[in-house]
């Protein structure tokens, strides 16, 4: 059996869905336009340039909904699936991961997003399999604004994969070929530890990276 992995933001899709679900923050009235977007902004110039504070990311990610009651915020987050996200589904990503599970391939999406915002969006493509950054709960259920264990973001994704896998009883050995399609310099600890390495729709850093290494290179999107 083959195991590939699949980045989502950029990779997968041709936009943030972070970065998007805060912007649709906005447009729904749940956060203040001017200040959120300028804020969202920066965070996702640091994600881009590699300097990102995941942290205190993530606790401003999650501020506006996880104030509200939760069902609340389930109906929001299917809204944004629906009209955000699911247009940016194009055939060419569906394909993709669909040949790599016609193939019987173990397959998951590895992302630096959270997993609310991408449980549905690995739904959408068909895996199971999806390695997201976990949010912390409270005792009564409720998101703190924390990060739950390691998380799936930078090196963190190695570790998160090695967990995955042992839960599955499996270890990386046990697989033939590892493939990994990734767009961002961010990913560059997972790439290196596979043995397929695909840069995806890659930013410039990466794209002169895989060059100099002889890596894959593939672009989903005009």
């Amino acid at each position: 059996m083959n195991l590939t992995l699949f980045d989502l933001d950029g990779t997968l899709i041709a936009h943030d869905s972070d970065h998007a679900f805060g912007n649709f923050m906005v447009d729904i009235g749940w956060a203040d336009g001017e200040h959120w977007r300028r804020r969202n902004d920066e965070f996702f110039a640091e994600y881009q340039a590699g300097v990102l504070n995941l942290d205190a990311y993530i606790d401003f990610a999650t501020s506006v909904w996880r104030a509200r009651p939760l069902a609340e915020a389930l109906v929001a987050r299917e809204r944004f699936m629906q009209d955000v996200m699911r247009p940016m589904l194009t055939p060419n990503a569906q394909a993709l991961v669909q040949q790599a599970l016609d193939a019987g391939d173990l397959v998951a999406i590895v992302t630096a997003t959270n997993e609310f915002v991408t449980e549905p969006i690995a739904t959408a493509f068909g895996v199971e399999h999806l390695i997201a950054v976990q949010l912390q709960r409270d005792a009564e259920g409720r998101y703190t604004g924390g990060i739950q264990g390691i998380p799936s973001f930078q090196a963190g994704k190695i570790a998160r994969v090695d967990q995955w896998l042992a839960g599955l009883g499996r270890q990386w050995s046990d697989f033939e070929r590892i493939s990994f399609y990734s767009d961002s310099i961010n990913d560059l600890p997972l790439l290196e530890r596979v043995s397929h390495p695909v840069a995806t729709n890659p930013t410039p850093a990466l794209e002169a990276i895989a060059a100099e290494r002889g890596w894959s290179l593939l672009k989903l999107f005009a």
